[in-house]
């Protein structure tokens, strides 16, 4: 695992913290379908439950109203944003700041392992799931939101038509998602788009900053001042908006 990039996204994310969720539209639906997926798997029977991300909460107050009963382990990468939960989101649980593709537990532990929009961060998402997947007990569900290809299209668009490489990660397609998961038994994958409304190319970065999503995929630099007003000039002449594809999937392991 790449220790420095993880550290630039901890140290991004937690310098978001206090402002992520006047931001954070196509992450609250997001966290929302998760939720509603988990509750539709193992509305009862659950004893113990992992969230990786838990971001500022979103998802794990929802976790909480569905399952008040539930023993919950909530993570992030970012102490700030851990914090920022243990704080402000009238949780009861146990908080560790952790790496979720290095999960600090061994065994067949959790009922439930749930996840909204932070797997894209990962060094090896397939991997990693393979390692969250044997921490379930059997007959307990993984369920998780991540982004996917087609996100930030129309940026990407800009870029190569400025002839430049854009410091967007490449996140998997649904096919390449679904690939990994065909090793599971019982595993499910499908997409959905959500309209970004951003008024123009700074809307779309003032977003992705308020949300802590600005470190570049390994290897690429950020552009010049005047490569980025370039791509900027193109992205508001296409119409200034763009989309989040986000993919969902659910892993299953045999009773």
């Amino acid at each position: 695992m790449n220790s420095g990039r993880k550290q630039r996204i901890s140290e991004a994310f937690g310098a978001a913290a206090d402002h992520y969720e006047d931001h954070a539209g196509p992450q609250r639906a997001a966290a929302a379908l998760v939720a509603d997926l988990a509750q539709r798997q193992k509305s009862s029977g659950v004893e113990r439950i992992l969230e990786i991300g838990c971001g500022t909460g979103l998802l794990t107050r929802d976790i909480q109203q569905r399952w008040p009963a539930a023993e919950l382990f909530v993570t992030d990468l970012s102490p700030e944003m851990l914090a920022r939960t243990a704080t402000g989101a009238f949780v009861a649980g146990t908080f560790i700041a952790m790496d979720g593709e290095a999960p600090a537990f061994e065994g067949e532990w959790f009922d439930l392992i749930l996840s909204s929009l932070a797997f894209q961060w990962f060094d090896d998402l397939e991997e990693a799931i393979a390692r969250l997947v044997s921490l379930l007990k059997p007959g307990g569900s993984i369920i998780f939101s991540t982004m996917g290809r087609g996100s930030f299209a129309k940026w990407r668009a800009a870029h190569e038509a400025c002839g430049l490489i854009p410091g967007v990660p490449d996140y998997p397609s649904t096919r390449e998602l679904s690939s990994m998961l065909a090793r599971y038994d019982d595993a499910f994958v499908f997409e959905e788009d959500y309209a970004l409304h951003c008024g123009g190319a700074r809307g779309l970065l003032s977003h992705l900053k308020g949300i802590g999503a600005v470190v570049s995929s390994e290897g690429r630099q950020p552009l010049s001042p005047k490569d980025l007003r370039k791509v900027m000039a193109v992205f508001d002449a296409e119409g200034g908006e763009d989309v989040y594809q986000l993919l969902f999937g659910r892993v299953t392991r045999s009773a």
